[in-house]
């Protein structure tokens, strides 16, 4: 079928050949446009380029929610500055894929070079050893046009400076423009579509001046031209007799931005250029034929486990057999994304194989990036990702065999296997890995489904946090993100997420906070109710707090071996974590501070929500609650906003 498919699509793409060749025009190429340092190149296998590495790998799931973003990775000589812009018009998809052929490009285009700016048709990539953000550039500036000349070339070039000058304007100055303007004006029996816009690391009067120093590069490039682009490493400029960013270049790809030359051809060269055309287009439908055996058999070899060297490919055969088939007697539970098994496999390492539901929309290749990003992250309190599958529609994962199970299994049916020592090992352990992720890993990542169901506990009763796929990457600079899609689970969610679908480094300490009230109480959250005014954990402890009761809330099995100090100290910690403003919150490494330090003050906690999540949930995970499960780590949507 796909096979039919392609050869279809080939034998339309020939047809579309010849009817050009009867055309008057000669089509020239389009982007990619590039810019490469010379004087300075990195070594392959550096930290730079590792950095360099993880810097690209992180923009395409980025650029699927946010049209421009910056970012940076590594530290001293060896970091590097990124920096994305797609053009306003485009859609998040469309951006998407521009900048993942952005970055392919910039790679090959610029092998090594430090520095390297790549321009698409709607999109342009950055990056540099040096810091340049926030920081003007209007060097080496690039311009393109459409050389069929105008008639009136002095008239027509007053009304493009005319219109570009209005919406340099708008673009720089009006706040709302968000340093983008697009702009018309009459031009004899035409219109002249115009559009401006600017990275937006750079301040007005530097988005002006980039803008500016754009126009004034078109005499030199593109006078009398019917339409121009000037590229610049800080802004972008076009002009074209047709409304080119009113959707023309989504629907119909690159060839809408085509400059071309006009020819004229005598009619012998037109049928010699047929012919030609011909004969390309029979080589070119073998080729994709050839193209599809070789790459049946690329994918045959990677389900035979030889995708690359560092990522460790478990082909289906050998899964299969170590879970005897997937056999319901191997069934560890049931997680949202799919279910769980044990398996042993032929080295005799007991292994927890996550089954990916098949109905997942998520493509194989987006599948094995993440699992890339995913092994990125080492920490002793994360369960550890041992290997991954794709064959076919199917998609599983492999981690560490963790035999206790899931916190919550533990802690609310067989809560007398946890002293107060060993809930507070494991309290420690889950604020180590929130603040490893929030701070001390490559990446800052924000969990967002932080519960007991997520804790995996090791032969030793160690906690380890898994299921990442409602994680989001952020860039070191930013504080929080908005979301329309509200995922989670009840009874843990951030009221500010919940309710607005803000989500932040915060959020995750809201969760903790719950997790660290439900550990030393024994108690669920969710589901919790003692009063009209005290309908949750969370507001009946703090209602308790104010009353100097707090020790009410001690798990009975406690009371033996829980100093009533530590106890009250780790409930203010606790509802320090869950306050309703999130400013007033504690970030974790405030928290792993107050923990370890039994003499670090401790704030009066404010009131917490008392109410969380009633509305805008999409609870992905109901049955942890119903069938006592062990939740592993999935990766599903690891992006950033």
């Amino acid at each position: 079928m796909i096979h039919s498919l392609m050869v279809s699509k080939s034998i339309q793409f020939f047809l579309l050949l010849c009817s050009l060749a009867f055309l008057s025009e000669v089509a020239f190429a389009d982007p990619p446009y590039e810019i490469c340092s010379t004087s300075s190149n990195y070594e392959n296998g550096s930290s730079f380029q590792n950095n360099l590495n993880n810097l690209l790998f992180s923009l395409p799931s980025n650029a699927s929610i946010s049209k421009s973003y910056n970012t940076s990775f590594g530290v001293a000589s060896d970091k590097v500055y990124g920096l994305y812009m797609c053009l306003d018009y485009v859609s998040n998809e469309t951006c998407k894929n521009c900048i993942a052929t952005a970055i392919e490009d910039i790679v090959k285009l610029c092998p090594q070079a430090e520095e390297a700016v790549v321009w698409e048709e709607v999109c342009q990539l950055r990056y540099s050893n040096k810091n340049f953000m926030g920081r003007l550039n209007v060097t080496g500036n690039i311009g393109k046009d459409n050389q069929q000349n105008i008639s009136e070339p002095e008239k027509f070039q007053y009304a493009v400076n005319k219109i570009l000058s209005n919406i340099t304007d708008m673009a720089s100055f009006n706040v709302s423009a968000n340093v983008y303007a697009t702009g018309e004006v009459p031009f004899e029996d035409k219109i002249i579509y115009a559009l401006v816009q600017c990275s937006r690391d750079l301040s007005a009067n530097d988005c002006n001046s980039c803008l500016q120093s754009a126009i004034k590069d078109i005499p030199g490039c593109c006078y009398g031209s019917i339409g121009a682009r000037v590229l610049s490493r800080s802004c972008y400029l076009r002009y074209e007799f047709y409304p080119f960013y009113l959707g023309a270049s989504e629907t119909t790809g690159s060839s809408s931005g085509s400059y071309q030359r006009s020819k004229h051809f005598n009619s012998s060269k037109i049928w010699m250029i047929t012919g030609i055309i011909v004969v390309v287009g029979l080589v070119t439908i073998l080729s994709i034929c050839c193209l599809c055996f070789f790459r049946n058999k690329r994918n045959k070899q990677r389900r035979n486990g030889k995708i690359c060297e560092d990522l460790p490919y478990i082909d289906l055969g050998s899964l299969c057999v170590a879970t005897q088939k997937f056999s319901d007697l191997n069934k560890l539970g049931q997680g949202g994304f799919g279910p769980v098994y044990k398996g042993i496999l032929s080295d005799g390492q007991e292994v927890a194989i996550k089954r990916l539901s098949t109905c997942s929309e998520q493509g194989s290749d987006e599948f094995i990036n993440e699992v890339m990003l995913i092994m990125k992250l080492q920490h002793k309190n994360l369960v550890k990702l041992l290997g991954f599958c794709v064959d076919g529609e199917e998609k599983l994962l492999v981690y560490e065999f963790l035999p206790n199970g899931s916190l919550d299994v533990v802690l609310f049916e067989q809560r007398a296997r946890l002293d107060w020592t060993k809930r507070l090992d494991i309290i420690s352990g889950i604020a180590r890995g929130i603040l490893y992720l929030h701070e001390d890993s490559r990446l800052k990542i924000i969990h967002r489904d932080l519960k007991a169901s997520n804790v995996l506990l090791d032969y030793d009763m160690n906690p380890k946090i898994s299921d990442f796929g409602m994680a989001r990457i952020f860039a070191g600079s930013e504080g929080e993100a908005n979301t329309s899609t509200i995922v989670g689970t009840y009874g843990y969610m951030a009221p500010e997420y919940a309710m607005e679908g803000l989500y932040s480094i915060k959020s995750d300490v809201f969760c903790f906070g719950v997790l660290l009230l439900e550990i030393i109480t024994g108690k669920r959250n969710a589901g919790f109710y003692h009063s009209k005014n005290t309908p949750s954990l969370l507001s009946y402890a703090w209602h308790l707090w104010n009353e100097g009761k707090g020790l009410e809330l001690k798990d009975p099995l406690l009371f033996d071996s829980c100093p009533e100090d530590q106890f009250l100290r780790y409930m203010n910690i606790g509802l320090l974590c869950v306050q309703e403003d999130a400013y007033d919150r504690p970030t974790m490494s405030s928290v792993v501070l107050m923990l370890k330090n039994e003499s670090a003050a401790l704030g009066q906690p404010e009131r917490p929500p008392f109410s969380v999540g009633r509305f805008m949930v999409n609870d992905l995970n109901d049955q942890d609650y119903q069938e006592c499960s062990v939740n592993f780590l999935t990766v599903s949507d690891i992006l950033p906003q």
